[in-house]
């Protein structure tokens, strides 16, 4: 194998298949893994792993990052020059219901893929991490406030895979970039996402089911942005904290009326209590990701939501039977 080998987790994901596409037009070999659970409909990983499958620089392989024996039999048979763990168990409102897994996928099972790469000499790794952890700081967040205390679940977990990062930068000298993601949307997105579920229902004529009055704000990132920046993050940085975010926050209310305008159709809203674990504002300081990686983002909100409904309508079947 050639030295330019990414081991990609979660490729089937979201975030992870746009990465993995972005990896391989820059001439990356990315060997894939992926548990496919069905935390939301599996046909939505599929239909992402498809195109996938048919480019010559991808390998995909089921795996779970919880199964450290299935890790170690990849780390033995390709010779990855870095490791970036996009592969997570994500949704604030539902890791307070099923809190375990969000601790063995999110932590654990980042510590498996650090001991991997340390029996290995791998020298680079690359986390997602969340905006989560901001959770009552001022904003905009920057990388340097503390973020001592997550409100759930999620938060927590993704902490405890930052720390163990940390920890073996520390001891081993590994090089790690952390990425704090913002409320990342674009075309086959999750469905558990607002953008997704929202464009479902207002073209189907349901109501939104909407958590607050909308005016809590999200500083909404493309997700090729992301993809941008997570690539990026391959520097050499040491040990580095680092913010993608669309640098500009926007009302679920006002996102609402973009989407109210591309499908020609008005929404039917139904109120819920706002959940506490919720957050009820998001704004990234980009500052460092601008400095270090040389990274901004690029698609506006318009330009981002007009994509997601001309997704949504060029793909009416799998819009139609996801669940949601």
């Amino acid at each position: 194998m050639k030295k330019n080998v990414i081991l990609l987790t979660g490729a089937a994901g979201f975030i992870g298949s746009k990465t993995a596409q972005l990896l391989i037009q820059k001439g990356y070999q990315v060997v894939g893994i992926d548990n496919l659970n069905d935390y939301y409909d599996v046909r939505l990983k599929q239909y992402r792993l498809k195109d996938l499958k048919k480019q010559n620089g991808f390998i995909f392989h089921k795996a779970d990052i919880e199964d450290l024996a299935a890790l170690g039999r990849l780390f033995k048979k390709y010779s990855f020059c870095a490791v970036i763990n996009l592969a997570a168990r994500a949704g604030v409102r539902y890791s307070i219901e099923n809190p375990h897994v969000y601790l063995t996928t999110n932590t654990h099972g980042n510590l498996n893929l650090l001991e991997c790469c340390r029996a290995h000499n791998i020298q680079k790794f690359v986390l997602a991490s969340t905006s989560s952890l901001y959770a009552g700081q001022e904003m905009p967040f920057k990388e340097t406030l503390p973020v001592n205390t997550p409100i759930s679940p999620y938060a927590a977990s993704k902490k405890g895979a930052e720390m163990t990062c940390y920890t073996y930068h520390y001891l081993f000298g590994m090089d790690v970039t952390i990425l704090r993601y913002f409320t990342v949307y674009g075309p086959a997105g999750r469905p558990d996402m607002s953008v997704f579920r929202f464009i479902k229902w207002i073209d189907e004529g349901k109501p939104i089911e909407l958590f607050g009055d909308g005016n809590q704000s999200r500083d909404f990132t493309y997700v090729d942005d992301i993809a941008r920046g997570t690539i990026k993050a391959l520097k050499k940085v040491g040990f580095k904290v680092i913010n993608l975010g669309g640098d500009s926050p926007y009302k679920l209310n006002d996102v609402i009326g973009l989407m109210e305008k591309y499908l020609g159709k008005q929404a039917e809203i139904q109120t819920f209590p706002f959940h506490r674990a919720d957050m009820l504002s998001t704004w990234a300081d980009v500052s460092c990701a601008r400095d270090i990686l040389k990274w901004r983002p690029r698609v506006g909100i318009e330009k981002g939501i007009k994509n997601c409904v001309e997704w949504a309508r060029a793909n009416p079947l799998l819009m139609k039977n996801v669940q949601l």
